[in-house]
């Protein structure tokens, strides 16, 4: 593994917080987690790999979905507990709901409203949701 790895600030679980972005847009799309692994193996394919708490698994990115993030460029902030994936973001959808960017909603008038239309349904791209 790369030594340059411990200059990060790895949580208890062994994770660190990864946001991608679009390179073209500056748009946040996603919020995901990386460990060692998953880091390593986006430095090496150069396409985002994250660790999916919720299947205890690392999760390539647009494996079932074909929505794929090419990294461009990484950055870690100053406290190293957080990395920013500069990606262009194939098939113009980051998120499982068929959004462009996980972030779709927005507060207003004391509630979350929905502020971004659905690019495509989820069910056209995932084999069984």
């Amino acid at each position: 593994m790369n030594t340059n790895f411990d200059m990060i600030k790895w949580d208890e679980h062994g994770l660190v917080a990864a946001v991608a972005q679009e390179i073209v847009s500056g748009r946040v799309l996603m919020m995901a987690w990386m460990n060692r692994e998953s880091l390593q193996a986006t430095l090496d394919s150069g396409f985002a790999t994250y660790w999916s708490r919720s299947r205890a698994r690392l999760w390539r990115k647009g494996e079932e979905s074909g929505h794929r993030q090419r990294v461009k460029l990484m950055e870690m902030d100053c406290d190293g507990d957080a990395i920013v994936l500069q990606v262009e973001q194939e098939g113009g959808i980051a998120c499982h709901t068929g959004h462009h960017s996980c972030f779709y909603r927005k507060w207003q008038d004391g509630e979350w409203i929905e502020n971004e239309p659905v690019v495509r349904n989820p069910i056209e791209f995932y084999k069984a949701l």
